[in-house]
């Protein structure tokens, strides 16, 4: 199946949606969350990005969207972790059911049981989905200052280095290709993240290194 530019989809309402979800998650489960493991898995499936350049008939938005296939991959952390897993299913599951069926292009939501593409396919740098991603960024910042949860990003945890998964494989790469594919009115949102991204992997190497 040909696709388009509309394969590309931005890091801003992946981010936003699954903090915003796994922290709604957390009034049920009654259980805390690590912020930097449910913002790397809202971006998770785009792997298929950095796939494609070694495996060229990866296709982006395929397998790795599967809804199917990231289930079956988190049966083993929900039989291990039970309910603490349910905030991180969800930052991973709406990367495919919701925010890539509504905007970009199509996605294999169903593989390996059909080939199919499913999808809204609104246009991403269309007015709408870049009103949308902005609704979920202000949300987003709103529930981070108000619960305080923006301080994670300032205290060294070692952990916190897997933010450098979604940074330098998302959000960076965004910036370093031209013309820019970003719409103007999203660079701010990117910028936010790539700046509270990268002061926490700054002050966790300096820990590391001179401690």
């Amino acid at each position: 199946m040909a696709r388009t530019e509309e394969d590309k989809s931005y890091a801003v309402g992946h981010f936003s949606l699954g903090y915003i979800l796994g922290k709604a998650s957390t009034t049920v489960t009654k259980t805390e969350i690590h912020i930097p493991t449910i913002l790397m898995l809202s971006v998770m499936p785009d792997t298929d990005i950095i796939m494609n350049k070694v495996i060229p008939q990866i296709e982006h938005r395929g397998p790795t969207h599967s809804t199917i296939i990231l289930f079956l991959s988190f049966m083993p952390i929900f039989a291990l972790y039970r309910k603490k897993a349910i905030p991180y299913f969800l930052a991973l599951i709406q990367h495919p059911l919701l925010a890539d069926y509504v905007a970009g292009a199509q996605i294999q939501l169903l593989w390996p049981f059909t080939t199919q593409y499913y999808g809204i396919e609104i246009d991403i740098k269309s007015a709408t989905n870049v009103s949308l991603e902005w609704m979920l960024f202000l949300v987003f910042t709103a529930i981070l200052l108000k619960s305080k949860n923006v301080t994670t990003f300032f205290k060294p945890y070692k952990s916190s280095l897997i933010l450098s998964v979604p940074t330098f494989s998302v959000l960076l790469p965004v910036f370093l290709s031209f013309p820019l594919e970003v719409p103007i009115w999203l660079i701010p949102p990117h910028l936010f993240f790539i700046f509270m991204f990268l002061i926490s992997l700054i002050i966790d190497v300096h820990k590391i290194l001179f401690r």
